[in-house]
């Protein structure tokens, strides 16, 4: 037979041959780029996949260019010649004509053949199969390193070689000429050597050739070979074939019709080696299961999960993909199953276990693994009766499948137990998906699947709904897929809906969408549903674990720590709860505190979904988790090293953590509230909007000192008003008495000093209505800082003398500490050195005795101030020094910057200019970040008369005008005060 050539060649070495030249393709890395346009001829090919075929190990920077040269090189050696490689986009393509290539021309003669056979046609059919197979040289780009990218195209092209050789040899049977058939597959047997169909062919073609011996010798070959490599007997096909040569049966008569060829009949034999009587359970011709249900055409992203599941489902692969209801396991699966089908040519088989299915009642039954296994091997061809028991059954469905592999796909998986006999073995590739964590079948790939990224959510949308209608409003359409949690099912929902109204703008779903109470009832078109499939997996919880899902949809957006679980229930070690939720996929962990300690949220919509579960709020475990918070945020309070401003609510619920993580909180109590703030505020609007009132704003008070010590003017004024309405709904004096303390404290801050004076005087009256004198004392000592930032000294000394005896009146000896620091700290301002000496002596004692270093540090700033006033500046900076020192050990970046701010003043007094700005410049930064006005001004002030005193005019202008400019807003803000 007479083989043309096409001019490009990769079935075999590379070959190019051009009308009278011999073209120059130079080095390896030209002719790799060659074969992978050639691999995927009038397909664009990504600059990227390019680049790792050519560098897999490391990309040079230059690899774009490299390409250029390369492909530029390639197109001058190809001259006239009717290929062409066009740069498109960021890739190349080939462009060549099906004689042009010998793959191309391959695949075309292949499709041609089947097309002759199905027409009727076999000898034209079987002619075009032999020339197409005639192409092959060899393996294809022997010659060449390879690449793991070509991996899946070669494969596809050995299956398709496969697929042609056995379709001839089933014609050439078909026309009775068994001779050329027995060579033709012993030819195949060379390559496939534990193909028993084959071997099944061979004997029956050696037989009908008048070849019986060679035949039986052929069956005693592929026996001892089976058993010797493989342990495992001849399966049913080959049993059949040598009962049909010892019977010596004839060819089949007539011959099959033309265009249709079928297989011989082979009779079945008297017994079965696995023990099973006659014709029960063996198929009587192989069967080809191709059960995949259709691929999503509109399937979106997840490159990187549809990469590793294609790579995990070679032969012989296990691979498990889980995650929440509605996230797409099903659809990555099939998707990928489609992708890999071309290597699992004996068929593949599709289960589903109903692992959430609710069968036999509302609670769910899974499929028992013996109705699976006789799904199984009936759509493999067993004939009834099955066998009687589960190990039975799997026994014949592992044997079936080692002789002829195949994709199997477990779908909806209740647990290992379930898909344990499930598992074929042998060169079969399984999926198993399933919403439960599935995490001991050994050397499975694990495939998590969470939301889709922003990006690709939008882009399933649009796919849905069409581009062109969501273009016209992106901010709606984004708002869409954020409110359907960026889940494909609900995604699909809502596009299915909006395609399903086209008179509907996007804005019209998206008002609908965000009202979270009735948000999963929107989220329903035809026989997509989003909480039904929600509801598949509450079905399945324990008691315990169903009514913690509920409660913590009560408990806001923020991840949280896993003690919380415990406060839900009143028990501590809540673990095994938490794991149900987890292995379930209800409860998603995401990481661990800077304490270590793991932390937890539930997926936005699951949230949802708990608390439309929840109905009416389960106040008990809410105030137990709120009391949970109360009591932890005072244990880390107590180990601030401030507290002067912590007012108490002896009302408030406390509920005990665990001792581990009441000792990571005391071990790191700023590290612990950096952590866990926004929860916690978050924690008090919730226990406010549930009419817990002292929960709200005893946990709000427990919050200040940690405000105070971070600056976090926001949170403190949020979590204050919150909890004063919710204090003065409940008529709670005590409550609005402290929530007003703690608000002026605030206004103090932002230099709102009619506003701070007025909640100062309203809580000072309040509390002692309520007879707390230490609140009455924190309320006067407000009173008197605001008497002294408006320059009233005496009113300030006055109010600070008054809280004095207040606090000396209880005992307090860190609230004495603190007035004796602010009656030297407004003689300071009045003046008045001599006093302000005695004063701060007394507080540095105090504080010294307490061991309150952070009250040392506030003393040594004022009497850095005092040495400062009386012309002594090296004592004036070893004093600011020192306060300095202190606060940064602390991390108190506040008073740190105060400190800054003396030193530097007191350097450049001393003509250090430019360690002094330095400094100052520093303070002015953190006092900008802080949002502390006061301080700001005061530092612009410094650096403007340091700079106007250096000569730099310019910069004094600019730091002084600022100044001037800020005083000019203030004085307006206090006047509307």
């Amino acid at each position: 037979m007479t083989v043309d050539r096409p001019m490009f060649s990769v079935l075999g070495p590379l070959e190019v041959r051009l009308p009278g030249t011999a073209p120059r393709l130079g080095g390896p890395k030209p002719r790799m780029l060659l074969a992978t346009l050639l691999l995927h001829a009038n397909h664009t090919v990504g600059g990227d996949e390019l680049a790792e075929v050519l560098w897999p190990d490391q990309r040079p920077r230059s690899a774009a260019a490299n390409l250029r040269t390369y492909a530029s090189a390639l197109r001058a050696e190809l001259g006239p010649s009717p290929a062409r490689i066009r740069a498109l986009g960021s890739g190349y393509v080939i462009e060549l004509a099906p004689r042009e290539l010998d793959l191309l021309l391959f695949e075309e003669r292949v499709a041609a053949a089947r097309e002759r056979r199905a027409r009727g046609r076999p000898d034209e059919a079987a002619d075009l199969l032999a020339r197409a197979l005639a192409l092959w040289q060899g393996v294809p780009l022997s010659d060449l390193p390879g690449s793991p990218l070509w991996d899946r195209r070669l494969g596809r092209l050995a299956q398709a070689r496969l697929r042609a050789a056995e379709d001839l040899v089933e014609l050439i049977m078909a026309a009775g000429e068994y001779g050329e058939a027995a060579g033709e597959l012993r030819a195949l047997l060379a390559d496939h050597p534990f193909r028993e169909d084959l071997w099944g062919r061979l004997m029956l073609a050696l037989h009908w050739s008048g070849r019986q011996g060679e035949a039986l010798r052929a069956f005693g070959t592929i026996r001892e070979h089976l058993v010797s490599e493989l342990g495992v007997g001849p399966g049913p096909e080959l049993r059949r074939a040598h009962a049909a040569v010892l019977a010596g049966e004839p060819p089949p008569r007539p011959p099959a019709p033309r265009g249709l060829p079928v297989k011989p009949p082979v009779p079945v034999a008297p017994t079965t080696a696995s023990g099973f009587p006659a014709g029960r359970t063996h198929p009587a011709h192989p069967v080809v299961p191709r059960q995949l249900p259709p691929d999503l055409v509109d399937f979106t992203g997840r490159a990187a999960e549809v990469a590793a599941l294609t790579r995990a489902l070679a032969p012989g692969g296990v691979a498990v993909v889980t995650g929440p209801p509605g996230v797409g396991k099903t659809a990555l699966a099939v998707r990928c199953a489609h992708a890999v089908r071309e290597a699992h040519p004996h068929g593949q088989l599709f289960l589903s276990l109903g692992g959430t299915d609710p069968r036999d009642g509302a609670a769910g039954s899974p499929a028992e693994p013996g109705e699976l296994l006789a799904e199984a091997l009936r759509a493999l061809g067993a004939v009834e009766p099955l066998p009687p028991t589960v190990h039975e059954r799997a026994a014949l469905y592992r044997t079936l499948l080692a002789v002829r592999p195949m994709l199997v796909v477990l779908d909806d998986a209740a647990g290992t137990a379930q898909v344990r006999p499930l598992l074929p073995g042998g060169g079969s590739a399984v999926v198993v998906t399933g919403r439960r964590r599935i995490t001991e079948l050994p050397g499975a790939a694990r495939i998590d699947l969470d939301a889709l990224p922003q990006a690709e959510a939008l882009e399933l949308l649009r796919a849905i709904v069409g581009a062109e209608r969501l273009e016209r409003e992106p901010e709606e359409a984004a708002a869409i897929v954020r409110a359907c949690g960026r889940l494909p099912l609900a995604i699909r929902v809502a596009g299915a809906r909006l395609a399903a109204r086209p008179g509907w703008s996007p804005a019209v779903l998206r008002r609908r969408l965000d009202d979270e109470t009735v948000r999963l009832a929107e989220l329903r078109a035809g026989d997509l549903e989003v909480r039904e499939s929600f509801d598949r997996s509450y079905r399945l919880l324990p008691d315990d674990a169903a009514r913690t899902f509920r409660a913590l949809g009560l408990l806001g957006t923020r991840p949280l720590p896993g003690w919380v679980v415990d406060a839900v229930l009143d028990r501590h070690r809540s673990d095994a709860v938490t794991d149900v939720l987890v292995d379930a996929n209800l409860l998603r962990p995401v990481g661990t505190d800077p304490l270590g300690q793991p932390r937890y949220r539930l997926p936005d919509l699951l949230r949802v979904d708990a608390r439309d579960k929840a109905g009416e709020l389960d106040i008990p475990a809410l105030a137990r988790v709120v009391a949970g918070w109360t009591a932890a945020a005072e244990h880390a309070t107590a180990r601030l090293p401030t507290t002067v401003f912590r007012l108490t609510s002896p009302a408030a619920r406390r509920w005990r953590l665990p001792d581990d993580a009441l000792r990571r909180v005391g071990a790191h109590p700023v590290s612990w509230f950096g952590a866990e703030h926004e929860t916690l505020v978050e924690a008090v609007r919730l226990a406010a909007e549930a009419g817990l009132a002292g929960a709200a704003w005893g946990l709000a008070a427990a919050l200040v000192p940690y405000f105070d010590l971070r600056c976090h003017l926001g949170a403190w004024e949020e979590t204050h008003r919150v909890a004063l309405e919710a204090a003065r709904a409940a008529g709670d004096r005590a409550g609005e008495a402290a929530m007003l303390r703690g608000l002026g404290q605030v206004a103090l801050y932002r230099d709102r000093y009619a506003q701070a004076a007025g909640m100062f005087r309203r809580s000072r009256v309040l509390f002692r209505t309520l007879g707390d004198v230490r609140g009455e004392a924190v309320s006067v000592c407000g009173l008197g800082a605001v008497g002294q930032f408006r320059g009233d000294h005496v009113a300030a000394f006055r109010h600070f003398r008054r809280a004095l005896g207040m606090f000396v009146s209880l005992d307090d000896r860190s609230g004495e500490a603190y007035a004796r620091q602010a009656l030297g700290r407004s003689r300071l301002s009045a003046g008045d050195v001599n006093g302000a000496a005695d004063w701060l002596a007394g507080a540095l004692r105090m504080a010294r005795e307490l061991g309150d270093a952070h009250r040392e540090g506030c003393v040594s700033l004022q009497i850095g101030r005092l040495h400062d006033l009386a012309g002594e500046t090296g004592r004036a900076m070893r004093a600011q020094g020192r306060a300095l020192t202190i606060f940064e050990g602390f991390g108190d970046r506040h008073c740190a910057a105060y400190a800054m701010q003396g030193l530097g003043g007191l350097q450049a007094a001393r003509g250090d200019w430019r360690n002094g700005s330095a400094r100052l410049e520093s303070s002015l930064a953190i006092f900008r970040q802080l949002g502390d006005r006061s301080g700001e001004a005061a530092t612009r002030r410094l650096l403007g008369e340091l700079h106007r005193s250096s000569g730099r005019r310019a910069l004094a202008r600019g730091y002084l005008h600022a100044v001037t400019s800020r005083r000019v807003v203030e004085d307006a803000a206090i006047s509307r005060d």
